[in-house]
């Protein structure tokens, strides 16, 4: 069987045990979406939201793309942000980056990828940023550190949106968080409160 076969034969599968487990659970999902969380992640494949927070499908709203980017002339991004909080009218919005990710090192280098690198340029100009914090670290933690930098400056790229600003003069109630994934052990550290004090209400 081929591997695009497989994956058919995979949705196949887990429709029927879906359906025998619970069998309005497809009925559930196409009346609606109402998800209370809007989650901006890297496109990494090791990364899925919905798994990596025990969440089935229409409980989470998800972007994805490369470092986890949220850049004011990305209409992509700003369009799945728009939709999220004004139509549906999400509570938390979760930017997620994981450690080792591969577009925060090669922003780090001087390689060059071809056309990503001018995505990439967003993630350079914070390493020159933050090259005072970077300068002296190994290689290692100078990825992680650069991993961390940038989860929280694309989450302060979300409150310094119109989107944002706009929902908070209406008085909707939206919490921004920055997390971070671990490929080693599969945890999620929250960045902007480690201690586990409140989020960021906006």
């Amino acid at each position: 069987m081929s591997e695009i076969k497989q994956l058919l034969e995979n949705n196949k599968i887990w429709s029927e045990s879906t359906k025998e487990a619970d069998p309005e659970f497809f009925n559930r999902l196409s009346e609606r979406q109402k998800p209370e969380y809007l989650w901006i992640g890297c496109s990494d494949s090791r990364v899925p939201a919905n798994q990596l927070l025990g969440l089935i499908p229409g409980d989470i709203f998800v972007h994805r793309n490369v470092a986890n980017l949220v850049v004011h002339t990305d209409f992509n991004c700003l369009s799945v942000l728009q939709y999220a909080v004004d139509v549906l009218q999400v509570k938390h919005i979760i930017v997620c980056g994981h450690y080792g990710c591969g577009g925060v090192e090669a922003a780090l280098g001087d390689q060059q990828f071809g056309l990503i690198d001018n995505w990439l340029g967003h993630i350079k100009d914070l390493v020159v940023k933050y090259n005072d914090e970077l300068e002296g670290l190994n290689d290692q933690d100078k990825s992680a550190r650069m991993c961390e930098l940038n989860v929280l400056e694309q989450a302060e790229n979300i409150r310094r949106t119109n989107i944002v600003r706009d929902a908070k003069n209406r008085g909707q109630r939206l919490r921004i968080h920055s997390w971070i994934y671990s490929l080693r052990n599969g945890r999620l550290k929250d960045l902007a409160n480690p201690d586990n004090s409140a989020p960021t209400e906006l």
